[in-house]
C-alpha cells in the first residue's frame, strides 16, 4: 500500500492553511470568481477525506491480517494437538 494518498492530503491541507494565511493577511480576496473562504475549505476538506480514508482503510487490513493469523494459530493448534 502507499502512502501516497495520505501525502497528498497533508499538502492539501498545508495549502488551505496557506490561503487562510493569506487571506487573513489581506494578500487575496477571491480566487477566480469564488471567495477564498469557500477554496480553502473545499481543499482542506478534500485533505482531510484522503488522510482519513486512508487511515481507516489501513486499520481495516490490519485488523483482517490478525484475524487471518489468529484463525491460521488456533487451526495449528488443533491439527497439531490431535
Amino acid at each position: 500500500m502507499s502512502r501516497v494518498p495520505r501525502l497528498i492530503g497533508y499538502a492539501l491541507m498545508a495549502a488551505a492553511a496557506l490561503l487562510a494565511v493569506a487571506m487573513r493577511r489581506g494578500a487575496i480576496d477571491a480566487i477566480g470568481p469564488f471567495p477564498v473562504v469557500a477554496v480553502a475549505l473545499l481543499i482542506g476538506m478534500i485533505g482531510v477525506m484522503l488522510v482519513f480514508t486512508d487511515l481507516m482503510v489501513r486499520g481495516l487490513y490490519a485488523q483482517v491480517g490478525a484475524a487471518q493469523s489468529a484463525k491460521a494459530e488456533g487451526q495449528a493448534e488443533r491439527d497439531g494437538g490431535d
